[in-house]
């Protein structure tokens, strides 16, 4: 009776959880909120399932939409607040950070292309809310790529090279990485189908807010939920993903909805042997964050998305709550956590992404994560 108490509990928290979310991605509170009369104790335990999964501005947003007899504890309400005004205090500095970098590049012509992060974040209604992590560029030729490393050679920058040829450094607070590759697709022979799509779909511009005077270069809207597609797909099948990034995918498939042909993502996705992972991943959006069918990239849709969601539950934010994996940062203890991780979830991605599976595990043994 102890354990099934517990469970309940749990499930209770995440159902609270997932509909301030709801509330918060699309903007209004259309369900009941009967599953958020929850004691002091539990409000609490929904506040450190946001920050868990990197929705803390996000839920606060849903929160702000309820009657107020529904409010948690003010201590709490303070607190969550004040941690929602930080989240997008610290946006407001990346977005500028990344403007700085933009003017940068520009000088010596180059226009990297900015990858998920603050360029997801304009599909939101509200892009200070979403919770901001790193900054990842890609570089597009080889060329473009010596001048960005040789830039940070003149600027005395140190920087560090990632297994999977990446770099990273610091640069006014902020994680950088830059990329040679737009996604994160393993198998070489299935190379050419994305690079064929990325040279006819091409890239767009964004302003990061309404006060930003610079263009910033971002996918267009294919190449922006297939990149995003691969990339939950890569940290679900190692150390795992969170809901942040699921949100992230929901509402850019509900913002470009209208300028993606539904027939070539789906026939994209067949040729990467995608097809039972995407529908999975749609599964998952529709049911658990509210996005209407309507607005999927196509309609095909797993009759449920519990095999994902309980690796999303487990884990948090890319894995980094899951008790079974360290959180110090040896780098030999990290590749083994992500390995065993890998391992743990090898029926399920066996099933759902057979072709990426096998060639990721080949990546893992070169030792490349």
């Amino acid at each position: 009776m102890k354990i099934e108490k517990k469970d309940n509990n749990v499930e209770k928290l995440r159902n609270a959880l997932l509909l301030l979310v709801r509330a918060g991605l699309w903007g209004q509170m259309s369900e009941d909120a009967s599953a958020l009369c929850l004691s002091d104790v539990e409000w609490n335990g929904v506040y450190r399932l946001s920050r868990q999964h990197t929705v803390t501005a996000l839920a606060f947003h849903g929160l702000s939409l309820l009657p107020e007899d529904k409010f948690p504890p003010q201590a709490l309400l303070i607190k969550w607040a004040a941690e929602s005004d930080a989240v997008e205090r610290r946006n407001i500095k990346m977005n500028g950070v990344i403007e700085q970098l933009y003017n940068i590049y520009r000088e010596k012509g180059l226009s990297p292309v900015l990858q998920k992060g603050q360029g997801v974040a304009t599909c939101y209604e509200s892009p200070l809310q979403r919770e901001c992590g790193d900054i990842d560029l890609y570089f597009s030729n080889r060329i473009a790529w010596h001048i960005a490393l040789s830039s940070l050679r003149k600027r005395h920058i140190k920087f560090a090279r990632q297994a999977d040829k990446s770099i990273c450094f610091k640069w006014q607070g902020f994680d950088i990485e830059y990329h040679r590759h737009l996604f994160d697709l393993y198998n070489p022979f299935l190379q050419s189908v994305v690079d064929k799509h990325e040279i006819d779909k091409g890239y767009r511009y964004v302003m990061l807010s309404a006060e930003s005077s610079v263009c910033i270069t971002v996918p267009s809207p294919f190449l922006d939920v297939l990149l995003q597609n691969l990339h939950i797909l890569k940290h679900t099948i190692s150390r795992g993903i969170g809901l942040r990034q699921m949100c992230d995918m929901a509402r850019t498939c509900y913002k470009l909805h209208g300028e993606i042909d539904a027939e070539e993502m789906r026939t994209v996705c067949k040729k990467l042997g995608l097809e039972r992972w995407t529908s999975l991943l749609h599964a998952f959006m529709v049911d658990y964050l509210g996005l209407p069918v309507e607005y999927l990239p196509y309609k095909d849709k797993a009759p449920t998305a519990v095999p994902l969601a309980n690796i999303v539950w487990r884990g948090g934010n890319f894995g980094q709550h899951d008790p079974s994996i360290a959180t110090d940062a040896n780098v030999f203890r990290r590749k083994l956590d992500t390995l065993q991780s890998f391992m743990r979830n090898m029926r399920f991605a066996s099933y759902y992404a057979p072709k990426e599976t096998f060639w990721y595990f080949i990546q893992l043994l070169k030792g490349q994560f």
